[in-house]
């Protein structure tokens, strides 16, 4: 018989379930108002959970008393004396109570932002002073259907015209207010300043878990058992030996060529070694529509351990060094570095410390809504191209110096600084628009970036080990006058986590050069879980955004003698 937990020893996540219970027993069900049956059993724990697709679902204060009444009326289903129920009862008050109420009270009312709960909250009334007609579109989740504005036309009868373009039309230049899907992945409150991947805060993740379960959480919607993080390790680990045609190509760069070239070139390479993943090349067009979950999750586990190879067969190119096998037993976080050559001298394997910064870094990195390079990835998935060449839209775009790229040149930035005594006068020529400030400000956040503190602590840490860049100053100094200048308050403009990450690679022994696919490389589950959730969830179709036409009308060439 497997040993109880006490309920103390439940994760949140684990009580939030528990919470959520709805009272199936005979005897009480005439007393609770909020039963729904059937439950499941959970095989490790006596306790009826509910049923995984409802985890997500926050206890309401009343669901929390009729915790408290359900564990009264379940001593059967517990197998205990009263005296243990007491305990239980006092346990489950004084330690899981307390913390969900917390966790309600701070997050009741975004629920129905992060909640579908098929319900229309609100219409928005339209009337089109062209024809008089007037409209009522339903709000969800605060965002209108567009398809709804396909009925919105200036002729004919009210009703959806069979072609899109026919109907009104959204100008959103830069996507700024337009969601191309729905996602229970990630929530990212700008506004206060909070992140959570599915229902867990990025503070817990950050704190009590490693990159390996949260990159299980992002993809599958659930942190693993030992037994699958186990899988998944495995399953990560068999990917990671490159073939020899990318290691091939990569090996034709020059040293000094761009990581970014050289990663976009190995994921070309990786393609045409397994032209069996590629569905044209296959004959298989359907092989990523998502009918088979299968072949979908075997082949976004072998995307992230090929991007892994690359890199750190694009790290070893740079310095001239052949590229170490994994070890099977490892960590990914853990193979990764040893792959690079990024280990200790004495025992040859990478340094505990290192790994372990490495992993918190990585889960702060995992994942952030629909980055501009996400959207690229997926716009391109939308094809149902194979996820491997996918990546490489993902690559160019975070080269660009508006992504990722903004890293690089932040930090090229500050190699010209050299001294904080320099700052101010780089200050004065932002305000004049004579130079441009790269690495700080971010569109999502109107507030400091959550991450930003934990990334702080991670600098603290290393500079109490003797590992701290001497440009963290300059950039310390910046963030210092940007957060009391009115010219950068007033526009939300305070350093990214991004910037403050690339000093923690630093810190950690790498160079500049690799940080950014380094970045890349740790966002790689977050993306790889939007990929499954658009195919194997949403179906999403094919990614086809229209354009409003501003030229000329089509003339007569024959009649027209002025060309």
């Amino acid at each position: 018989m497997k040993p109880r937990r006490c309920l103390r020893q439940l994760s949140t996540g684990e009580a939030v379930r528990l919470l959520n219970y709805r009272c199936n027993h005979g005897a009480c069900r005439q007393r609770c108002s909020h039963f729904q049956g059937p439950v499941a059993m959970h095989p490790q724990y006596p306790t009826p959970l509910v049923p995984e697709s409802k985890s997500h679902l926050l206890p309401s204060p009343t669901e929390v008393l009729h915790c408290y009444h359900f564990t009264l009326f379940h001593c059967t289903t517990l197998n205990a004396s009263s005296t243990t129920m007491r305990f239980l009862v006092l346990d489950l008050l004084g330690h899981q109570i307390v913390k969900l109420f917390a966790s309600w009270l701070s997050l009741a009312r975004r629920r129905k932002k992060v909640r579908d709960t098929g319900k229309v909250s609100s219409t928005l009334d339209i009337l089109d002073n062209r024809t008089g007609r007037q409209y009522n579109i339903p709000i969800l989740n605060n965002a209108i259907d567009a398809k709804y504005l396909q009925a919105i036309s200036a002729d004919g009868d009210n009703h959806v015209k069979t072609r899109p373009v026919d109907g009104l039309r959204v100008l959103d230049p830069g996507f700024q207010s337009t969601a191309v899907t729905k996602s229970r992945i990630t929530y990212v409150e700008g506004v206060k300043g909070t992140i959570q991947y599915r229902m867990y805060s990025i503070e817990d993740l950050f704190e009590y878990h490693d990159f390996e379960e949260v990159a299980h959480l992002l993809i599958w919607g659930a942190l693993p058992s030992l037994e699958r993080k186990l899988s998944l390790r495995n399953a990560l680990n068999e990917g990671l030996k490159p073939p020899a045609l990318v290691t091939e190509t990569i090996g034709r760069f020059p040293a000094d060529a761009p990581p970014f070239s050289m990663v976009l070139a190995g994921l070309a390479a990786y393609a045409a070694s397994d032209p069996n993943s590629i569905p044209t090349a296959a004959n298989r067009p359907g092989m990523y529509q998502g009918d088979d979950v299968g072949v979908i999750d075997e082949a976004l586990v072998r995307t992230i351990s090929s991007m892994a190879a690359i890199v750190a067969l694009v790290y070893c190119r740079q310095r001239n060094r052949v590229i170490s096998a994994p070890d099977p037993q490892a960590s990914f976080v853990c193979n990764v570095l040893l792959m690079m050559g990024f280990v200790d001298d004495e025992t040859n394997k990478p340094k505990r410390t290192v790994v372990e910064s490495l992993e918190r870094l990585w889960i702060l990195y995992c994942d952030h809504e629909m980055t501009n390079s996400t959207a690229a990835f997926l716009h391109v998935a939308s094809t149902l191209a194979d996820p491997i060449s996918c990546c490489s839209a993902y690559v160019a775009s975070g080269n660009g110096p508006l992504h990722a790229g903004a890293v690089d040149l932040a930090y090229k930035a500050l190699v010209q600084l050299g001294t904080p005594d320099n700052v101010p006068g780089m200050i004065a020529d932002v305000k004049a628009k004579k130079y441009r400030l790269f690495g700080y400000g971010h569109r999502i956040y109107r507030t400091v970036d959550p991450r930003t503190k934990f990334i702080k602590a991670m600098l603290k840490e290393s500079e109490e080990h003797g590992r701290q860049n001497p440009l963290l100053a300059v950039a310390l100094e910046i963030d210092r006058i940007a957060s009391t200048d009115p010219y950068f308050t007033s526009r939300n403009l305070q350093a990214n986590a991004d910037l403050y990450g690339s000093f923690v690679y630093m810190a950690l022994g790498f160079e500049p050069d690799i940080v950014a696919a380094m970045m890349m490389l740790s966002r790689m589950p977050g993306v790889m879980a939007h990929w499954r959730e658009t195919r194997v969830e949403q179906r999403c179709p094919l990614w086809r955004p229209q354009q409003v036409y501003i030229g000329c009308d089509a003339q007569n060439i024959s009649a027209s003698k002025d060309y």
